[in-house]
């Protein structure tokens, strides 16, 4: 590089404000149609499987514990999503949404990836079942 570009460049940034954001401590909203994390509503939920069956990350397992009473499971690891949302449009209920609020998802380990969704008492017996 030249020096007279290059202090052109230098002067020119003395005068102008920099164009970085401070992240974590002034946030803009997300866009809408941003896909973060898997939301899940149980009432709608048939138990199916086939949002399982055609997520290509194998993320999502549907565990049924009694189809009559409509008591199921779903395993979601967030580790494993790449976030296709193909997952929701297989879903024929409408059950599933990517939420665009919820998309900061860094953690130290992998617990926090590992989510189930469901009632407490029928996730306990479901874990109770794959121990």
């Amino acid at each position: 590089m030249r020096p007279g570009i290059m202090l052109k460049d230098i002067s020119t940034s003395f005068f102008q404000r920099p164009i970085t954001e401070r992240y974590p401590f002034e946030r803009q909203p997300a866009p809408d149609r941003l896909r973060g994390m898997l939301q899940w509503n149980s009432s709608s939920c048939t138990g199916c499987g086939l949002c399982a069956i055609d997520c290509p990350a194998q993320a999502i397992e549907v565990i049924v514990l009694d189809k009559k009473a409509k008591r199921f499971v779903v395993h979601y690891l967030a580790d494993r999503c790449t976030f296709c949302a193909q997952c929701v449009q297989s879903c024929r209920q409408g059950c599933l949404s990517l939420s665009s609020s919820d998309w900061e998802l860094a953690a130290l380990n992998r617990e926090p990836f590992a989510i189930f969704f469901g009632s407490e008492a029928d996730v306990q017996e479901a874990l109770k079942e794959t121990a």
